[in-house]
Formats: C-alpha cells, structure tokens, sequence
C-alpha cells in the first residue's frame, strides 16, 4: 500500500476547497453535532385536540359542545354544535337571566296575611322560598296585633296557576317534582321518617324547616306490601302516600313531594299560630280572594338572591317559579314558550325548543352554540358569573393537580343526560364561554322518569371527566 506525504496530503485539501481554517470548521461541525443532539430539551409534544381528549375518554353515547371568545366575539371551537338535546338543570341559566331581566334583581315576593269580615286569608304570593320558620314569623306578628279566633281560615293559591306536578313523566315520590301553585312551602316538600318499633313501622311527617318543624296533619304515610315502591292517593282531607315495608329496613327517612301545597301550608300555618296563642278553625282552600285589610305580611330575599340559591343548588320548583312570574303566563308550556321568544330577541341563531324552566321536561332541546352565546351576551352582561357556582366538577372528579382553569358554570344531569355551561378563565386572565352536552339517547329514552337506573352513576361520573378534561384543554390551548 502507497504511503502519502503530508504535501501530496495538504494538495489534496487544497484541490477539494478546505482550507485549514475551513476543515478546522467542518471538524468542529461534525464533532458538535451529537453535543447539541444529548444537549438539546426533545421537541414539545403537541397538545391533543378536543376530538382526541373524547376518544381517549371512550365515553358511550355523544358529546357536542361549544367554545366562545367574548372579548374576540369569536367562536372558537365547535362540534355539532347546533344539534339539539335535552339541556337538563343548565336551562336554569337562560331562567335565570329571564327573570333578573323581566323582574329585576332586588324583586321580592310577599305573603300576606288578610282579614275579611269573620275571615283570616293567608295569601300565598308566589314566593318560592317561603318556610315554616317564615310562618311561625308571622304567627307570631298576628298574636303580637292581638288579632282573635276568627269564624273561618282560608288559604289562596292565585298568584300563579295551579300545576299538579312540574313533570309528570317524572315518578310520583320523587320530592323535586312536586305541585305548584301561588302558594308554597318548604319548597312543597314534606319530610318522612320511620322506624321499626314493637313489630311495625312508626311514621312521621314533618313540615322541617331550619328552626320550625311542626308536624304535618294533612299529610299521613303507611306501610304495607306492594309492587310499588310507593303509591299515592287524596282522599279530599288528605294526602296519603303507602310505602312498601320490604324497602324500609329498620329506619329511614327521606323528602316527599306535596300535591296540595294550599291545604299543607293551611295546616302548618294553623299549628304554628295555635303554638303563639291564636286558635284558627281548619283551614278552606279558596280560588278568589275577597277584598280584605292587610293585618301582618312576610317578604322573600331579593331575587338576585334567591336566584343564585337555585342555581347553586338547582332548585326546579324556584326555577318553575320565577319563569311563571316573569312571563305571566297561565301554565308552564305558555310560559317557556314566551322565555323561548325572550331568547330570540338576544341572540341569533335561538336554536332551542322550551317546554319548561327548570330542564326536567322531556320535551325541552338546546344547542351546544346557542347556550354559549347565551352565556358570551346576555350572560356576561347580566354578570351570570357571580351567580354560578365556583369549580362545580370538584365534587365529581378528583385530581392530584390543581385545575389550570377558573371555572363558574351550572351543571345538568338527567338520566345518561349530563351537562356543563358557564366561564372559564386562564392564567392569564383570558375569559372564555362554553357549553359542553354529553347524553346517551337511546338509554335517556329508555330510563325516561326512573330514579337512578342502572349504570347511570358511572356514566355520569365518566361525563364529568370528559367535561373537565375539554376544558382543561382548551385552558392550555388558548390560553
């Protein structure tokens, strides 16, 4: 083999173009590479997008939603966006703006109570919130006034049409589907307890409120055998709900929904004043109210109030309530009828069918788009952020990181029907609205008014993880 001498070397480099300083170059070039190749951070991993973030969930069923930039007024993200579906408890938000914009948000609804000739009326108002302790307050105004025994006590219900049940496709025994009139309490509901005692069951019914729990005379409860889980009858004086022993166990208690909300209050109100000294005759459920004098009355919290309490809480009848006084309408199909044309005149497209206030009809559909428009224009300017509730998935998902996103939204949930819609808010102060529906039709329409079906708590949880995920996301994406 040929030896080359260091000249014919350098020739070489010279005829190729490298001069020393340029080999220098190409040698530290070469040499650098693999230094920045082990120095360098390996390339950011691209986010998922909200198609992605769904799959990896495997969530049965749909799930369309909706993201919307105010300041930009742009919307942002959409999927099926303009399908309709059943909104569930987030059709509280568009009540709640209806009322705040029709009545005002310093509103308030009175209960009255008048005297005509030999008669003591007790007004109902309307008032969504009113409670036995609110009774036993003026009870105790009509003895403080020295008002006496009178010949007859009438109780009237005409401040908002007479409704037997908000929804009745909804099981009878279920205590947020109860009867609705001008005349409340205690959210219509009445408190059972029982226990097994000397080889039968002991019942109790109670108007419970905070302070005030006086016994229910108007509304009796007993248990037998039946297919039933319970069954319910009004004989005329009574209210009258069996239970089936094989699913009482040794004690229990739970809500029951009241069916004739007057003579309820009548009785509660007659057992309060009889406890402050003033005996009334039982109580006569009237349908026009005579001309009378005002003698004691009793004022509800504002409506900003009492509209946050629903929302935070998802109170149906409060939602049924205050829809009915803000349209004037004679029964709930007319009234969210007239909400539905409230809408209209805010925003464009108004792609939804409303049957009712507070989502539990069947007959009610929303879009995802509409229902973040809703939430980016009327929403933002009626301030709908301070009356939502703070992180609601908290309860339902649990993390081992903080949230990246300040969250305010309702929640909706019906039988494998779970929604979300409010505000969310990124680090960097970014305000973005949302919408996001997840429903499985077909097993909704199959558990249509049952009491919690098989399945549906896991499905509902996996929902609310698909929910937090999106918005998480979105949160990193456009942050």
């Amino acid at each position: 083999m040929r030896r080359y001498s260091r000249r014919e070397l350098l020739q070489s480099a010279v005829a190729l173009g490298l001069t020393a300083q340029g080999a220098f170059a190409q040698d530290v070039e070469v040499k650098a590479i693999p230094r920045q190749g082990l120095a360098a951070r390996p390339p950011v991993k691209p986010l998922p997008d909200s198609r992605a973030v769904i799959a990896a969930a495997d969530l049965p069923g749909r799930v369309r939603y909706a993201l919307f930039d105010p300041a930009a007024g742009q919307m942002l993200e959409e999927y099926e966006g303009a399908v309709p579906v059943p909104p569930a408890s987030t059709l509280k938000t568009i009540t709640a703006l209806y009322a705040l914009d029709r009545l005002g948000a310093s509103h308030r609804f009175r209960t009255r109570v008048l005297r005509s000739d030999g008669m003591l009326i007790l007004a109902g108002g309307g008032d969504p919130v009113l409670s036995s302790d609110d009774l036993a307050g003026l009870a105790g105004d009509l003895t403080k006034a020295g008002v006496t025994s009178p010949q007859r006590f009438a109780v009237w219900g005409g401040a908002l049409p007479r409704i037997e049940e908000i929804a009745p496709p909804q099981e009878d025994h279920l205590a947020y589907n109860p009867a609705l009139s001008g005349m409340i309490l205690n959210f219509n509901r009445v408190h059972l307890g029982w226990r097994r005692a000397n080889g039968d069951y002991q019942m109790s019914l109670e108007a419970r409120a905070a302070r005030n729990s006086p016994r229910a005379y108007t509304v009796t409860a007993q248990a037998a055998a039946q297919s039933d889980l319970f069954s319910y009858r009004f004989d005329g004086d009574h209210e009258i709900w069996t239970v089936d022993r094989s699913a009482m166990g040794q004690a229990g208690s739970r809500w029951l929904p009241v069916r004739r909300p007057e003579l309820y209050a009548g009785d509660v109100f007659q057992t309060l004043c009889r406890a402050s000294g003033l005996v009334l005759p039982s109580p006569e459920v009237i349908q026009d109210i005579p001309a009378g004098e005002e003698i004691a009355s009793h004022e509800s919290p504002p409506l900003g109030e009492i509209v946050r309490d629903m929302l935070y809480y998802s109170t149906n009848l409060t939602a049924e309530v205050i829809g009915l006084h803000a349209s004037s309408a004679p029964d709930l199909k007319s009234s969210a009828k007239l909400m539905r044309q409230w809408v209209e005149t805010r925003i464009q497209p108004a792609d939804m069918t409303l049957a009712d206030h507070s989502g539990l009809s069947a007959d009610s559909r929303v879009t995802a788009a509409a229902m973040t428009r809703l939430m980016a224009g009327p929403g933002l300017d009626a301030k709908l952020q301070d009356f939502l509730k703070h992180d609601p998935l908290a309860e339902s998902v649990k993390t081992d990181t903080k949230p990246k996103a300040e969250v305010f939204a309702k929640t909706g949930t019906l039988n494998f029907v779970s929604n979300l819609a409010g505000f969310a808010t990124t680090p960097s102060g970014r305000r973005l609205a949302f919408a996001i529906l997840c429903s499985d039709p077909d097993r909704h329409a199959a558990t249509q008014g049952q009491d919690l079906p098989s399945g549906v708590i896991g499905w509902t949880r996996k929902a609310k993880r698909v929910q937090y995920d999106l918005i998480e996301n979105w949160i990193m994406r456009f942050a």
